[in-house]
C-alpha cells in the first residue's frame, strides 16, 4: 500500500474538490454552463458521500459532497468508486486512512480483482508514514481473523510473532504443548485437545530497552473454538475462526509500538490454543490450577477464553509493569449491549479509562466504558474452588468476564481489558465485511501520547 498516498511534486493528477452538502446550492451557481449539465446529467445534488465526475479543460476533476471532514474515512468512499489513477485535494486534506484502507482486499482463497490503484497525493508529507503505519497494521488484523482456522492454528500465529520479532529485532520464546503443564496449566488444559500439530502455546515478544517502563499487550488467540464438550450450535461456530481477533489485535498494537520506536520495554503475549473436542478435552466441573495458585471450577468449556488469559495476565504481571492492555474476543454478551462497532472498556485505573476514551474520541474509533462492578464479584464464587469461570444465570456476562480477568492483575498495576467483536457484519467505506480492527487507533494513541 506504501504507493497509494505520496508527497504531492506537481505531478499529473485529477483534482478533486471537496464539498460539504450545505454548500451545493452555492457552489453550482458558480459553475459554467457545461459543468452544471454535466453535474445534472449525473444526477450530483450534493448528497453527502455523492460525487461527480466534471469537465476541467481538456482533462475532468471531481467533485465530492463530504459532512466529516475529519472522519478518517471522509475519503474512503472515492477511493473505491472513482477511476484508477492519480488524485490531488484542492484546499484542505482529510486524513487519507480510509483511502489508503479502501484498497484492502482479501484474496488468499480467490483470484484478486483487476482494477488498478488510485494515488493520492499530499503537501502534509509528515502524515504519511503514520498513516501507512496504520493502514498496515490495521490490515494485520484484518488478514489474520480472515484467514480459515484450517490455515491459522496456534503454530500460524507464532509464525506470525516469529515474522514481527524478526522485522524489529526483538526476543520471542515460545512455551509448547506439555511444557505448559506446570508453569502455564489453564493454557494446557484449554488447548490439550487439538491435534499434535496444533498444540496449544505461549507466546511472548520482548522489545525495547531494559530502562525504559515496561508495558504489556496480551491478546487472546483461540485459533478455533468449538465451544468444547458444552458444543456450540453450527451457527455460533460459524465465525469462531475469529476467536484470535483480540491476539490479531495485539500483534497489531505491537507492530505498531516498535514501528514508532515508543520508548517503552514491550512485552507481548499470546496464549495460543484451538478449544477441540476429544476424548482428553477438559470437562465441565473439573477444577483448573492457575499459574497464580488460584483453583477454578470450570462451570462452561465455552467460557475458555478467559482461561487463558488469566495465566498469561498473570505472566505479564511477573514482568512488572506499570500497565498491561488485553484484547478478547471474550463474551456474546458485549455484543448484545453495545453490538458489533463499539467494544466495551473496563478497566482498573480510571486514569487509563480516561486517557483511552480521549483518544477513541480523537480518533473516530470508539470505546464505551463498562463498569468493574464489585457487586457482581459474588457470582463468580464457587462451592469447591477459588471461583468459577462462568456463573450461572447469564446475567451481565461481560462484566462478570471482565471481573473474572481482573482476579489476575494487581490493583497497582494499571489495566484494560478490550472486549472486541474483530468482524464487521456488513461493509461500510474502507471497510468491508470480514474482519476488522477496533479500538487499535484509540490503543496507540494513548501510548503515543503517554510514551513518544
Amino acid at each position: 500500500m506504501t504507493d497509494l498516498l505520496q508527497p504531492d511534486r506537481g505531478q499529473p493528477a485529477h483534482a478533486i474538490t471537496l464539498i460539504a452538502p450545505p454548500e451545493f446550492d452555492a457552489w453550482l451557481t458558480k459553475q459554467p454552463a457545461p459543468t452544471r449539465a454535466a453535474a445534472a446529467g449525473q444526477r450530483f445534488t450534493g448528497k453527502a458521500g455523492s460525487h461527480a465526475i466534471l469537465p476541467d479543460g481538456d482533462d475532468w476533476q471531481v467533485v465530492a459532497a463530504i459532512d466529516e471532514p475529519a472522519s478518517p474515512w471522509a475519503l474512503a468512499r472515492l477511493a473505491e468508486s472513482l477511476p484508477p489513477g492519480t488524485y490531488r485535494i484542492n484546499g484542505d486534506h482529510p486524513p487519507a486512512l480510509g483511502w489508503v484502507l479502501a484498497h484492502y482486499r482479501f484474496d488468499r482463497y480467490r483470484k484478486a480483482e483487476g482494477n488498478g490503484p488510485r494515488i493520492l497525493l499530499t503537501h502534509d508529507v509528515a502524515t504519511i508514514a503514520p498513516t501507512l503505519a496504520m493502514a498496515a497494521a490495521t490490515c494485520t488484523v484484518r488478514d489474520l481473523v480472515n484467514t480459515g482456522a484450517g490455515d491459522m492454528g496456534p503454530a500460524d500465529l507464532e509464525a506470525a510473532a516469529q515474522a514481527l520479532a524478526t522485522r524489529h529485532q526483538a526476543l520471542l520464546t515460545v512455551t509448547r504443548g506439555d511444557a505448559l503443564a506446570t508453569g502455564f496449566p489453564m493454557i494446557h488444559t484449554v488447548g490439550l485437545a487439538a491435534a499434535k500439530d496444533r498444540h496449544p502455546r505461549l507466546i511472548e515478544l520482548e522489545w525495547g530497552a531494559p530502562d525504559h517502563p515496561c508495558i504489556a499487550i496480551v491478546g487472546k488467540g483461540v485459533t478455533f473454538d468449538t465451544g468444547g464438550l458444552d458444543i456450540k450450535p453450527s451457527s455460533g461456530m460459524r465465525l469462531m475462526k475469529k476467536d484470535m481477533g483480540g491476539a490479531a489485535h495485539a500483534l497489531a498494537l505491537a507492530q505498531l509500538v516498535m514501528a514508532a520506536k515508543l520508548s517503552v520495554r514491550l512485552h507481548l503475549l499470546i496464549p495460543a490454543v484451538e478449544n477441540a473436542i476429544a476424548g482428553n478435552a477438559f470437562r465441565p466441573g473439573d477444577v483448573l490450577r492457575t499459574r497464580k495458585g488460584l483453583t477454578v471450577e470450570n462451570a462452561n468449556t465455552d467460557a475458555e477464553g478467559r482461561l487463558i488469559l488469566g495465566d498469561a495476565l498473570t505472566r505479564a504481571v511477573e514482568g512488572r509493569p506499570e500497565l498491561i492492555l488485553d484484547f478478547a474476543t471474550l463474551t456474546g454478551a458485549a455484543r448484545v449491549a453495545l453490538g458489533p462497532d463499539l467494544p466495551p472498556l473496563f478497566a482498573n485505573d480510571d486514569r487509563l479509562a480516561a486517557d483511552l476514551l480521549a483518544a477513541a474520541d480523537a480518533q473516530s474509533d470508539p470505546l464505551w466504558r463498562m463498569p468493574l462492578w464489585d457487586g457482581y464479584d459474588d457470582m463468580l464464587k464457587s462451592d469447591v474452588a477459588d471461583l468459577v469461570n462462568a456463573p450461572d444465570g447469564g446475567f451481565a456476562g461481560a462484566i462478570t468476564a471482565a471481573l473474572f480477568l481482573r482476579r489476575f492483575v494487581p490493583a497497582e498495576i494499571a489495566w484494560a481489558h478490550l472486549d472486541v467483536f474483530a468482524w464487521r457484519p456488513a461493509a461500510k467505506p474502507g471497510r468491508p465485511k470480514g474482519g476488522d480492527a477496533f479500538g487499535l487507533r484509540a490503543a496507540f494513541a494513548m501510548l503515543q501520547a503517554r510514551y513518544a
